[in-house]
């Protein structure tokens, strides 16, 4: 389920998926003084019993790149790639895209910054 912010992302175990979780990842927009405009995200979780919380922080430019960062926190806590949180329910990343482009007010087609993308932990 997603709300502008906020995506919301819950399995309950059956036949071909052994995994039960709960994950939230909430984000915003915040204005680091040293690097600019960042997308700034808390990932709270429930996977098979085991709570977590952990925050990251994505350079405007590297914010897309998102999914990976969540991917790689949920598989840290123990949830396997192929059953993560990213391969369904895709119209609520769409939806979450759009959200992130009118929050950072970002066009289609600007550039990357390479040095972005080695601190941001790509």
């Amino acid at each position: 389920m997603f709300q502008p912010g906020h995506l919301h992302r819950t399995n309950l175990p059956g036949l071909h998926e052994k995994s039960s979780y709960t994950l939230d990842l909430y984000y915003d927009v915040r204005n680091d003084p040293k690097e600019g405009v960042m997308l700034h995200f808390r990932m709270v979780g429930n996977l098979d019993g085991r709570v977590f919380e952990e925050e990251f922080e994505l350079h405007r430019d590297t914010a897309f790149n998102f999914a990976s960062m969540a991917t790689r926190i949920a598989s840290k806590h123990g949830l396997h790639p192929h059953l993560g949180p990213i391969l369904r329910d895709h119209q609520d990343y769409d939806a979450m895209f759009q959200d992130i482009r009118e929050k950072l007010h970002v066009q289609s087609g600007e550039p990357v910054n390479l040095d972005h993308l080695l601190k941001d932990g790509f």
